[in-house]
């Protein structure tokens, strides 16, 4: 299942971003956004980089004032971590991966006065957005340029959900799952907000987008847990721990330098 999810990696990366293929790496490049987390570099598996293959993946990412960052699952590419180091590269975080496959998924019940919806107007894209930069403590609010980029992914066959309080209509929280290639989705973003918590939605989205996911043709879903209590929210719905992702960022990169907002 490893190669297949780094296969769906790189390709999901490239909808909505310009690409450069460097070397053995895919770079890819978010046009209206700097967020490092929308902007990094997959390796081939067996990848093998030289010394002047890192060295043209930085320049290619400083010169588009990103910084230099890659995203992939180290046991297929193990000789890409020393090359990573060796360029002055370092671990920004090692996060499991988790899998559903398709009939494995529990039904989670939907909190009462909370309703799930699949998101069609600008409207309700942006509440989504609004909940998820809230859950992700991201400091500033999604932009037009946001809910333009989040309906591309749409129309591209991605899945989202909103969740929201039945009586206000105020959104609560919300996720979405990435466009669906051979046979595999990633669900992502899943977040819910601070005084929403506790209640059971981030379990009910997650099973909402993967249900959804599943009908939609993946035979498999994964995600990526942000820590513990994430996993077993995730665990609950039918995933399993299987792998790992590991996340690489230059430590002395010139576009952090300018930037000094970016984490």
């Amino acid at each position: 299942m490893s190669a297949q999810i780094q296969a769906y990696i790189r390709r999901a990366a490239t909808v909505g971003r310009e690409t450069e293929q460097i070397g053995p790496f895919l770079a890819t490049f978010t046009p209206h956004s700097t967020n490092p987390f929308v902007n990094y570099a997959i390796p081939a598996a067996g990848a093998e980089p030289t010394p002047d293959d890192v060295a043209a993946l930085i320049t290619a990412y400083e010169q588009r004032d990103r910084i230099p960052r890659l995203e992939y699952l180290p046991k297929l590419a193990p000789a890409v971590e020393p090359a990573l180091l060796a360029a002055g590269f370092a671990v920004e975080d090692r996060v499991r991966v988790m899998e559903c496959a398709k009939g494995e998924a529990g039904a989670q019940a939907v909190p009462a006065g909370i309703e799930l919806i699949a998101p069609t107007t600008d409207a309700e894209l942006l509440d989504l957005l609004t909940a998820q930069h809230e859950a992700y403590d991201e400091p500033e609010a999604p932009t037009g340029a946001n809910v333009a980029a989040a309906r591309q992914a749409l129309e591209a066959g991605g899945l989202a959900v909103l969740a929201r309080d039945t009586d206000t209509g105020e959104p609560a929280g919300g996720g979405i799952c990435t466009p669906i290639f051979d046979g595999v989705g990633e669900i992502a973003g899943v977040g819910v907000r601070p005084t929403f918590r506790r209640r059971g939605i981030a379990g009910a989205i997650t099973a909402y987008l993967t249900r959804e996911a599943h009908r939609s043709g993946a035979d498999l879903t994964f995600l990526m847990p942000a820590g513990e209590d994430e996993q077993r929210i995730y665990g609950r719905v039918g995933f399993h721990a299987t792998d790992e992702v590991v996340f690489f960022r230059l430590v002395f990169s010139r576009a952090a330098t300018e930037d000094q907002s970016l984490p």
